[in-house]
């Protein structure tokens, strides 16, 4: 059965937690590892047929809630851009002492720069923190989806989605 988004438009931590494509705490803090935050019963696999470890396994029928094999999960992200309801996160928990890495589907102009200072925003569009881009990935088989990587405060990975956007 489908959970339904409350009346706030997003999920709540707990909420996420319960979702079968959010990994656990402790796969976590081994590494990179993808966050499918997809709650809704609805026909989509495209996650699914964009992992080459087959670590995101849908099945039949294809309403099915996207499952995450977390121990097949390398967090090579290429399933980010193509989830149409930009629902697929990768979490780098370790990515620097004191630092974690957030990758998420980017489409606005102008493309931030590496290097560039952001501020994180949470599932609400709320900023949570100061961020720094560290990389921006946008080849053709992304199909016009960026994937702009960010570090951020350790204590703000499972909550930055998405970053400000600048003004041109």
């Amino acid at each position: 059965m489908s959970q339904r988004v409350n009346s706030r438009g997003y999920l709540s931590q707990q909420e996420l937690h319960s979702a079968p494509g959010y990994p656990s705490h402790e796969r976590l803090e081994k590494g990179p590892v993808v966050a499918i935050e997809c709650i809704e019963e609805i026909p989509c696999n495209p996650c699914e047929q964009a992992c080459p470890q087959h670590a995101i396994i849908i099945g039949k029928p294809i309403t099915n809630l996207p499952h995450l094999d977390e121990d097949k999960c390398i967090g090579c992200g290429l399933c980010i851009p193509q989830c149409p309801g930009q629902a697929i996160f990768l979490i780098d928990l370790p990515y620097l002492q004191g630092a974690a890495s957030v990758a998420f589907p980017y489409e606005y102009l102008p493309l931030p720069k590496e290097g560039q200072k952001v501020r994180a925003v949470n599932r609400a569009g709320e900023p949570v923190c100061s961020g720094t881009v560290i990389k921006v990935q946008n080849p053709k088989r992304n199909k016009q989806t960026p994937v702009v990587t960010v570090a951020v405060p350790r204590k703000y990975a499972t909550e930055v989605r998405g970053i400000l956007r600048s003004r041109r």
